[in-house]
């Protein structure tokens, strides 16, 4: 029996759509850290790459994805401060999607429910693939990851809704 790969499987099951985002001129220019603070309640600042180490004493850390948990991308090759996506949906214990901000062509924009493709060896979330919208298909880019920050459901929540109010309002300015 042939074993599918997580991409192979999230393609097949139809995990890539993602609808284009309507981006307008007054739209307010995001960075990823100050939009995953704002949407997922987890209270850490500075480059992404600083919130793994930060969140060690403060937060649950790990390596599965679950709703509302922030994944923190590693330094990398040109992003050197690292990234931060706050995790939307958990699809397979291989694909996800994410929400999050300032990654690639969207540059100072939010992404919604982009989907994130672990490519590890070992099934923990180290090594990711992310969506890339221009060539409608994962990128070719295999990014190293610390993992997840959690918080509580109840913080989650309501961190979510405060988030989605605030960039609604912020938008329609």
């Amino acid at each position: 029996m042939k074993r599918l790969t997580a991409a192979a499987l999230a393609a097949t099951l139809g995990f890539f759509t993602l609808a284009p985002a309507q981006v307008e001129a007054k739209d307010p220019y995001w960075q990823c850290v100050t939009f995953a603070r704002m949407f997922s309640g987890i209270q850490i600042f500075g480059d992404a790459w600083t919130w793994w180490r930060q969140a060690v004493d403060r937060f649950r850390t790990g390596d599965a994805p679950a709703t509302g948990s922030v994944l923190v991308f590693q330094p990398h090759g040109r992003m050197q401060a690292g990234h931060v996506a706050v995790v939307s949906d958990v699809l397979t214990d291989r694909v996800i999607r994410v929400t999050h901000a300032n990654w690639g062509g969207s540059r100072g924009k939010v992404e919604e429910n982009v989907t994130v493709v672990d490519v590890s060896g070992s099934g923990d979330w180290s090594r990711v693939k992310v969506w890339y919208n221009p060539i409608n298909d994962l990128g070719t880019t295999e990014y190293p990851t610390y993992g997840f920050i959690y918080q509580s459901a109840a913080e989650a929540s309501a961190a979510g809704q405060q988030a989605a109010a605030t960039v609604t309002d912020t938008a329609g300015e």
